[in-house]
């Protein structure tokens, strides 16, 4: 599992792919730091190359998705397969998220 976060024209944008399994989801919970921090700005989470996703991966989301709520920002995920649609669909994720 790699997780990238990098900064652009005042949005907050975060890469993810792999398996975002329990373990991964331990790591990661490092690396969204930073989003966090800026949760006030918008946040795209592309998640074009996410392969599996566990629910530890989906807490990480949720985290993601209540600190930019406090802050008055937003998440947008982008470019989720069938699979991982499938687990938000189930979950009533997809109806948390603004989903592209």
């Amino acid at each position: 599992m790699s997780f990238e976060v990098k900064e652009k024209g005042g949005i907050m944008y975060a890469t993810l792919c792999g398996r975002l399994d329990t373990p991964s989801a331990a790591t990661a919970e490092k690396e969204i730091i930073p989003l966090l921090e800026n949760a006030d700005k918008e946040i795209i989470i592309d998640c074009s190359e996410l392969e599996y996703i566990s629910s530890s991966g989906l807490r990480l989301f949720l985290t993601v998705r209540k600190e930019a709520s406090a802050k008055g920002g937003k998440v947008i995920v982008e470019h989720i397969n069938d699979d991982v649609r499938k687990v938000f669909l189930m979950t009533g994720f997809a109806n948390l998220f603004e989903i592209r």
